[in-house]
């Protein structure tokens, strides 16, 4: 899938959750997908809080094949800036 697929997928997940913080998804090489509410973007800009992981681990927490909590505990996800930001969006996912 590529990188404007995972956006419309993640905004799906989020156009009618009530989200109204600011994550990025910080997928390494592959790019980053910025989250501000329900509007999804695939440029950088400045987040609440950075969520840094690989864009296959990513897509298979979108597909919920991949417990972001667990993603968590075995390093395969890491959270810099406000933890409860990413703790109210992994409910959503």
């Amino acid at each position: 899938m590529d990188l404007d697929a995972i956006a419309s997928k993640l905004q799906e997940k989020l156009a009618a959750s009530g989200f109204d913080k600011s994550v990025k998804f910080d997928l390494g090489p592959d790019g980053v997908i910025l989250a501000d509410g329900a509007d999804v973007k695939t440029q950088d800009g400045a987040a609440d809080c950075t969520i840094a992981m690989t864009k296959s681990d990513f897509e298979e927490m979108l597909s919920g094949e991949l417990n972001p909590t667990s993603a968590f505990m075995q390093g395969k996800l890491k959270v810099d800036g406000d933890m409860s930001v990413a703790m109210s969006l992994s409910s959503l996912l």
